[in-house]
């Protein structure tokens, strides 16, 4: 997605990295670039406020529900592969056991997506 005008902070290296200024996860001269550039940039702004709605719904709806660590490090571990170019298995990633239940039941993630920045994980219970 651009714009098509031409920015200081182009518009792919934003959303690129949309996630991580979301999250605060970049350091404040980064963030503070993004921000000049969601000033200018009506599509990229769009898409922000589109991610940090669904971000804010989604800790609204699943926020109390500890993600088991197995099952973190397993999808992490994939979104990892996807990203280096490298084959992901095809296999669903099954986590089971008391320890690794989300609200009390037992989780396969049954596909990975990870598109730009944006990340997926689907869960079946």
């Amino acid at each position: 997605m651009s714009c098509g005008e031409p920015h200081e902070t182009d518009c792919s290296e934003v959303l690129d990295h949309l996630y991580e200024f979301l999250d605060r996860e970049m350091p404040e001269g980064d963030c503070t670039k993004f921000e000049e550039h969601f000033e200018e940039c009506s599509p990229c702004l769009e898409k922000y406020g589109l991610e940090q709605a669904v971000k804010k719904l989604v800790k609204r709806c699943c926020g109390q529900d500890e993600v088991p660590t197995d099952l973190r490090s397993k999808v992490m571990g994939r979104i990892d592969l996807i990203r280096a170019g490298e084959a992901v298995p095809e296999q669903d990633i099954i986590v089971s056991g008391p320890d690794t239940a989300v609200g009390g039941q037992d989780v396969t993630v049954t596909d990975v997506t990870v598109t730009g920045t944006d990340q997926a994980a689907t869960a079946r219970e």
